[in-house]
């Protein structure tokens, strides 16, 4: 006998949150499926908080530096990436989490969950257009840049461990990599 499990669409989801069906169990929407999101460990947190706290400012006004929050996007997927880089559009987001359009960039730091952010994700990113997704591996202490979206892949991969990246969004900017992971104290 196969089994099959059931997709759930955006509008189910957001009405098992309403009826507080998660409250204290955090997960994620993810083509379909409900998934846990894996606690976080210190390094997974100080890196994603020192980066969104850098990256906020040197972005000033230009864009919203946002936290761990959701973003929806096609294919009944409303994951939380730890960073995504988006429009600054107020309080429009009191009606909708950023779409695909409103996003900049997205940032996953990951170690137990490397495997979801490297495939999963990252084909969900790819096929929602967001131009560019960096995948910090805190396993090696490398840092992925994906860019040009194309179908369920990106089209362009970078790995760095030192130097300078600047993101597609804002070519003016220089972010060092140090500034988003460090082994340095």
């Amino acid at each position: 006998m196969a089994l099959s499990t059931v997709k759930w669409s955006l509008d189910d989801y957001h009405q098992m949150i309403k009826a507080g069906l998660f409250v204290d169990r955090p997960v994620e929407l993810l083509a379909g499926e409900i998934v846990p999101m894996p606690p976080e460990g210190e390094p997974h947190a100080y890196f994603s908080r020192t980066a969104g706290a850098y990256l906020a400012r040197i972005l000033g006004d230009r864009a919203l530096v946002s936290p761990a929050k959701p973003i929806t996007i096609p294919n009944d997927s409303e994951p939380e990436p730890d960073i995504a880089i988006v429009a600054p559009l107020g309080r429009e987001y009191l009606n909708h989490h950023p779409y695909p359009e409103n996003i900049f960039w997205v940032i996953e730091y990951a170690n137990s969950s490397l495997e979801k952010d490297s495939t999963l994700k990252y084909h969900l990113y790819a096929e929602a257009g967001i131009p560019e997704y960096w995948l910090v591996n805190l396993q090696t202490g490398e840092l992925i840049i994906y860019r040009e979206p194309k179908g369920r892949e990106y089209g362009s991969k970078m790995t760095l461990t030192t130097g300078t990246i600047s993101p597609l969004a804002f070519p003016d900017l220089t972010i060092p990599v140090a500034a988003i992971i460090s082994t340095e104290g």
